[in-house]
């Protein structure tokens, strides 16, 4: 896709969590591993997989879990892209969309450039204003597990239009109360590598995934 609007990036995410509110994120794991979770998330039927750009040593594992989705058929988007720099790099790495934990004007403003659709972070209402003046509908709220799930419900009275993505310290045994409180996407990372996890968040995808 090439994305140079917001409404091309609402669209986008429109269509990406269309069916499964789930994301997984896949941070600090070598190349291989990212993979093998990966896999695992796509296996479930979770479809939406962020490999975060945390140091220079990520870019193998996006690079990886890129090529892997690729042969599924499935984008993977790349995460904590906070400066228009890290951008190009996920550009370049193939990403399909960027996730960063804070609002930037020129992070928005380079991927709008690059048509790379862009999941900014927020966690004020006056975040929530300035993203909407921008035209962008969805939002990754971050630090989600501090924030809480009634900061959600909160936040959508006057914001209702808002499609967010609950981010931060979230697991198979939390994740249900954000979705309930309005989130329409839980991204999820630990929860993928523990096995006594996993039957609980098959309970979270539409279908029968067990």
């Amino acid at each position: 896709m090439s994305a140079t609007t917001p409404a091309d990036f609402t669209r986008f995410f429109d269509d990406a969590f269309a069916t499964v509110p789930l994301m997984a994120i896949l941070r600090g794991h070598p190349p291989e591993s990212t993979v093998e979770l990966a896999t695992r998330a796509w296996d479930l039927g979770v479809t939406q997989v962020e490999v975060p750009l945390q140091d220079p040593a990520a870019v193998p594992s996006l690079k990886a879990a890129v090529a892997a989705g690729a042969r599924r058929g499935l984008g993977v988007g790349a995460g904590t892209v906070s400066t228009p720099e890290l951008v190009h790099v996920a550009h370049d790495a193939g990403a399909a969309f960027t996730v960063a934990p804070g609002y930037d004007e020129d992070v928005l403003d380079t991927c709008l450039q690059a048509g790379l659709p862009h999941l900014p972070g927020i966690s004020t209402p006056t975040e929530a204003g300035r993203a909407q003046r921008r035209g962008l509908h969805w939002v990754k709220v971050f630090p989600a597990s501090s924030l809480g799930p009634s900061w959600i419900h909160a936040v959508r009275a006057p914001f209702p239009g808002l499609r967010i993505v609950a981010t931060g310290g979230l697991d198979a045994q939390n994740a249900a109360a954000f979705l309930e409180a309005g989130a329409r996407v839980v991204a999820l990372g630990s929860a993928l590598a523990d096995p006594a996890q996993l039957h609980r968040l098959v309970t979270l995808i539409p279908g029968d995934r067990g």
